[in-house]
């Protein structure tokens, strides 16, 4: 039988994906993975509450007010670009993340100097904020590329215990 090897692009969308796991957002699980030139992964990130909050005080809803998960929620590109621990480190990389970046999280991909971002999925396409995403990635050029690469099957088992 001959041996599975997958390719770079499958291989940080795959931990992009499993960094998805990570979040406990009931509808949307979005991972990031931030690499450098040598394919090496400088940081990684998912969609989920800042650091210190206890997430089950707050609300992951879609819901109006105060009680909607968007005022809370840090996404995950956001995320990787916080757990790096040298933000000038980030240039010139290329961010993996499993759903296309929103305007807000373009603007710090601009400003910390990304170079180019390979996305799996853009769900949300004809939504203003993805339009301002894409028009402001453009100015910047900061390459877009979607992700071709074979679909993983990332399976975490149940404990049975």
């Amino acid at each position: 039988m001959e041996k599975l090897i997958i390719n770079w692009d499958e291989y940080f969308m795959g931990i992009a994906q499993l960094s998805a796991l990570r979040s406990k957002d009931p509808s949307t699980q979005v991972g990031a993975c931030i690499v450098d030139d040598d394919n090496k992964v400088v940081a990684i990130g998912y969609n989920g509450m800042p650091r210190h909050i206890d997430d089950n005080q707050l609300s992951w809803e879609k819901g109006e007010g105060l009680d909607s998960k968007y005022l809370y929620v840090c996404h995950a590109e956001m995320n990787a670009i916080l757990n790096t621990r040298n933000g000038s480190a980030l240039r010139g990389c290329t961010l993996y993340v499993s759903l296309f970046p929103c305007n807000e999280c373009a603007k710090a991909i601009i400003q910390v100097g990304i170079k180019e971002i390979v996305y799996k999925l853009n769900k949300y396409a004809d939504t203003i904020a993805i339009k301002a995403s894409t028009k402001m990635l453009a100015l910047a050029g900061v390459k877009i590329r979607h992700y071709e690469g074979r679909e993983l099957d990332i399976t975490v088992k149940k404990d049975d215990n």
